[in-house]
């Protein structure tokens, strides 16, 4: 099926579908700074994530006061090493321009990056807060699918990481697709899937971004099921590398933008290799399990966990109690719960 070229850059379709969409990038603008939907959606997903994680932090054994530091630093690490991963894959693109690589507002975040500079900065602060690493990597596992599963829709607004030509029910296109497509292709770049058939701007393409958020928002039901069942600390983590390993070494395989490394998919190899570890480490914890089922105790099940929880409460409860003493002595609370210090008409003598 041939498509019309559409002109307006806006524009996204969905043609077996009778969809259409105009889109503008930019959400809105604040003191002549344009904030695009690609940020907003980011930071959505994050949000998300977050609600979902802190108040589930005591099924593993975590006090959130404790573990909110880590997660604070593990988004910061997540950004920078995203960005970063990102650049040095296409530093050809860069070098030219070291401007550039401060600017994300249209894109340029590598997920793998993120997930790398999250762990490595997450871990550092669980050390220094004594949170413990392994719950940890469970349950910001979970959140990772939700920030996952929604940011890649900043993806279908701006029009990237699509897939190659097809012709069936989902296929999409649009303004910046095409223009990308005739683009590259005119310049002899590498739109193309493994060296075959040339990418052609009237057809339809795969909505990866699509499909790479179905596969983690399916894969965060799946986790987040199976977390109540969790055997040892740290197994929805590795589950987790073997779900997302799989979504992504399949979708890296049909798209047209993969950040490359020699002539082999960086992210597609990355995926396999987590897979691989993932899925050996796993048969071996079954088999310590089996061998020495002690050892593979839940962190929430200790006694560490349970006293440091009940000393975060007990905490909580004393802050509580001194904000409520805090109330002057010779106060009386109104009924829209202002205070009237030293209240004439407030005594106790009888007239």
């Amino acid at each position: 099926m041939e498509l019309e070229r559409i002109n307006d850059v806006t524009e996204i379709q969905f043609p077996k579908l009778g969809w259409t969409f105009h889109i503008d990038p930019t959400a809105f603008s604040v003191g002549g700074i344009d904030i695009q939907w690609y940020g907003v959606i980011i930071v959505t997903g994050l949000i998300l994530a977050l609600l979902y994680v802190l108040p589930r932090m005591k099924r593993f054994g975590l006090d959130a006061d404790r573990a909110i530091d880590a997660i604070i630093g593990g988004v910061i690490g997540g950004i920078i090493g995203a960005r970063v991963y990102y650049v040095l894959l296409r530093w050809d693109e860069y070098k030219g321009d070291l401007k550039a690589i401060f600017n994300t507002r249209n894109g340029g975040l590598a997920i793998y990056g993120g997930l790398i500079g999250a762990i490595l900065v997450g871990l550092v602060i669980c050390k220094v807060r004594k949170v413990k690493m392994l719950p940890m990597l469970d349950i910001v596992s979970l959140g990772f699918l939700i920030g996952q599963g929604i940011g890649r829709w900043g993806n279908f607004v701006n029009q990237e990481c699509f897939g190659s030509n097809t012709d069936w029910l989902l296929s999409m296109t649009g303004g910046r697709i095409q223009n990308t497509i005739i683009e590259q292709t005119s310049l002899g770049g590498e739109m193309n899937i493994n060296g075959n058939a040339t990418m052609m701007w009237n057809m339809g393409v795969h909505p990866c971004f699509f499909y790479e958020s179905m596969g983690c928002l399916l894969g965060f039901l799946v986790l987040s099921f199976w977390s109540k069942r969790r055997k040892y600390d740290g197994q929805i983590f590795l589950m987790y590398l073997a779900w997302y390993g799989t979504v992504r070494f399949f979708i890296e395989g049909i798209r047209t933008d993969s950040l490359m490394a020699g002539s082999l998919k960086f992210s597609q190899m990355v995926s396999a290799v987590l897979v691989v570890a993932s899925v050996i480490i796993q048969l071996v914890m079954l088999s310590k399990r089996k061998r020495d089922p002690e050892s593979c105790t839940l962190y929430a099940d200790t006694e560490e966990s349970k006293k440091l929880l009940e000393e975060s409460l007990l905490k909580r409860r004393d802050s509580k109690n001194d904000n409520e003493n805090d109330v002057p002595e010779n106060s009386t609370i109104l009924g829209d719960g202002d205070i009237n210090e030293d209240d004439p008409t407030n005594n106790n003598e009888e007239e």
